[in-house]
């Protein structure tokens, strides 16, 4: 649930954390109080998507989002917040090339893809526009493009992994709990 309208006094600087949080776990609280102190936010909201931005079946994109929020927030500073294994698959997602034109992007470490994400053709494409880290706290008043890659302790947590241990095992019905309507969807790929 978002605050009202009148406590989102002009100049908050808001961090944007999309992701299915199926489940939200450990790791996505880790990214937010990392990103608040790194990037000197007053908030962080989490955007819940129950769909992968890679397979959505919707026309609503993020940057349709971020484009509604701007719209119905004006005053405020938004930053897109994404781990290094989103910044890797960024030129696969609907319209990219505008999300990065219309919100500074602040890039999170992930264990196994923060390397790659540095040297990924979307951070090659804004080189030109890519902060120091040790100037992560001006990414807010940015105009974009801009991006920013934060350094700091990785949290290994991934609700891909939490699902693959938590749900059983895809296969035959095994009982009368068993059927179609018990076991994990086929094909369900969300983005952690």
């Amino acid at each position: 649930m978002m605050p009202p309208d009148h406590m989102l006094k002009p100049g908050l600087r808001v961090g944007l954390l999309g992701g299915s949080f199926n489940p939200a776990h450990e790791g996505h609280l880790h990214v937010t109080r990392m990103c608040l102190a790194a990037l000197g936010l007053d908030c962080v909201w989490w955007l819940v998507s129950p769909q992968n931005p890679l397979k959505s079946e919707t026309d609503m994109y993020t940057i349709d989002t971020v484009r509604a929020l701007r719209r119905r927030f004006p005053g405020l500073h938004f930053v897109w917040l994404m781990g290094a294994d989103n910044m890797l698959q960024l030129p696969r997602w609907a319209r990219w090339e505008e999300l990065v034109r219309e919100v500074p992007i602040a890039v999170y470490p992930r264990p196994g893809y923060t390397a790659g994400a540095r040297t990924s053709p979307a951070a090659r494409a804004l080189r030109e526009a890519t902060l120091e880290t040790r100037d992560a706290r001006l990414l807010a008043g940015c105009e974009p493009p801009a991006l920013v890659f934060l350094e700091g302790p990785e949290h290994a947590a991934s609700a891909t992994a939490i699902r693959a241990r938590t749900e059983p095992p895809a296969g035959p019905a095994s009982g009368p709990a068993s059927g179609p309507a018990s076991g994990p969807a086929s094909g369900n790929v969300t983005q952690d």
